[in-house]
């Protein structure tokens, strides 16, 4: 009798670990928590009145528009003795502000501080410090190259050849047999961009390895674009003064991405990080035609992207002259924009008010390396899983461009760059097991096609 209530504990044991790790998994894939709690100071601004867009403002194509004729966003190119068509519509964000002592004289970012919550009294509750590289790094995962520099060219030439790997793709088959042909795919690198001599809190400038990043793009025909950050004293007027730098310095470049919108104009597109912070009636000063710093049918006229966190921010997107929005993060639930279920309703509102909606999809997210009081905002890999599913909610709204969130922002655990298993004395990292290093960068490949080809079929 003794031993059957032991096996009958133990299976009762059992069961209810499965159930435990069943709905862990499951919770992983379905929206939780709100934003709030990560963005503290996040500024609300008040409902504002709708106002009707402007005159000369970029038309920017729903899937309704493009019926008429085929993709203006696949570029033919020729690499060597091979013909390669080149998917331009998913971007990738990419960031350059890792060092190391070797090529800096000294860790940056991979020391990253701890993060304090903004009540003192779960702070209190949680380590505080940074981190101590190599073996401590700020992140949860570890990369196979690992705690590098950003102004390393090896590195800079090994991250190419990763979101190359990312692209190249199996033989189209409706192309000459005699022809080795390639579908590539993820063409384009988002560049998180300051200003020169500026960083974030935790920073060195870099604006000056932009250069060096548009020649080792060019060279895996891989283009960039630039997501502009939201440094101090971001206004409309130094906004003008940033994009007629760019264009201005890396315009000429083969590298420098350009898209074409429904009217046929070739323009530069901008990502515009936390555009919330600044007012609407601060961006008509530079997106609309009478504004005073307008950049409208001038030389640094551009498609500008703006950061939609909270449901608000659409009618502001608007109002500001933008042309369209993005949604950045990688955990679903996470904000409103980031909220898988929100998308339909979102691409609705901008169809109907001619603006672009470019859906941000990521492998995951955990930032706890960083704010180890964030926990319920992480979001499980699941061997790829939650990343295949991110990538189907995008798809299933018929986006013009999707957003990878992203090649190698370690700190929040959304990288799809190669990542290593990794034991130290004190810390256990995760890793892509049973998966092998390269398992984002495959998927990424994989459906990167399948938008290409679903694009495709909604154009005809």
């Amino acid at each position: 009798m003794t031993r059957m209530r032991r096996k009958a504990a133990v299976a009762l044991l059992l069961f209810t670990i499965f159930i435990f790790g069943t709905m862990m998994g499951l919770r992983t894939l379905k929206p939780s928590d709100g934003f709030s709690d990560l963005a503290p100071g996040m500024e609300r601004f008040g409902d504002r009145p709708d106002r009707k867009r402007l005159d000369g403002k970029v038309a920017l194509a729903s899937p309704d528009l493009f019926r008429s004729g085929g993709s203006d966003t696949k570029v033919v190119f020729t690499k060597s003795d091979r013909d390669s068509s080149i998917f331009y519509d998913v971007h990738i964000f990419y960031y350059l502000w890792y060092g190391s002592p070797a090529m800096d004289n000294k860790y940056i970012h991979w020391d990253h501080p701890l993060v304090p919550h903004w009540d003192p009294k779960i702070a209190a509750s949680h380590a505080q410090g940074r981190h101590a590289p190599p073996e401590d790094i700020a992140s949860s995962f570890y990369p196979e190259l690992g705690p590098y520099s950003s102004r390393d060219p090896n590195v800079l030439e090994a991250h190419m050849a990763q979101i190359e790997e990312a692209a190249s793709g199996p033989q189209q088959p409706d192309r000459p047999s005699s022809l080795v042909s390639y579908c590539e795919c993820a063409g384009v690198l988002v560049l998180s961009w300051y200003p020169p001599g500026v960083a974030d809190d935790h920073g060195e400038p870099t604006e000056d390895l932009v250069p060096a990043v548009l020649d080792a793009a060019q060279r895996h025909s891989i283009k960039v674009a630039f997501h502009i950050q939201p440094y101090k004293g971001r206004t409309d007027q130094s906004m003008h003064d940033n994009i007629k730098y760019i264009i201005d310095r890396y315009g000429k470049h083969e590298a420098f991405y350009r898209f074409r919108t429904s009217t046929g104009q070739i323009l530069p597109l901008f990502y515009v990080y936390d555009s919330y912070l600044t007012p609407p009636d601060s961006w008509t000063e530079l997106l609309t035609p009478t504004g005073s710093q307008s950049v409208r049918g001038t030389p640094y006229d551009g498609v500008f992207v703006a950061l939609v966190v909270e449901e608000r921010h659409k009618h502001d997107i608007l109002a500001s002259g933008f042309d369209g929005m993005y949604t950045y993060f990688a955990s679903n639930g996470f904000s409103f924009g980031s909220s898988h279920q929100n998308w339909k309703a979102i691409k609705a509102f901008c169809d109907t008010n001619n603006l672009l909606f470019i859906p941000s999809v990521g492998p995951g997210y955990v930032d706890t390396a960083v704010r180890p009081w964030n926990n319920h905002n992480t979001r499980n890999r699941v061997n790829g899983r939650y990343y295949e599913t991110s990538l189907q909610a995008a798809l299933s709204v018929r986006p013009e461009i999707v957003t990878i969130t992203s090649f190698n922002q370690w700190h929040e655990g959304t990288q799809i760059e190669r990542a290593v298993p990794k034991k130290t004395a004190e810390r256990l990292y995760l890793d892509y097991l049973p998966n092998q290093a390269d398992h984002y960068l495959q998927l990424t490949r994989q459906w990167a096609q399948t938008f290409s080809r679903e694009k495709d079929k909604w154009l005809m």
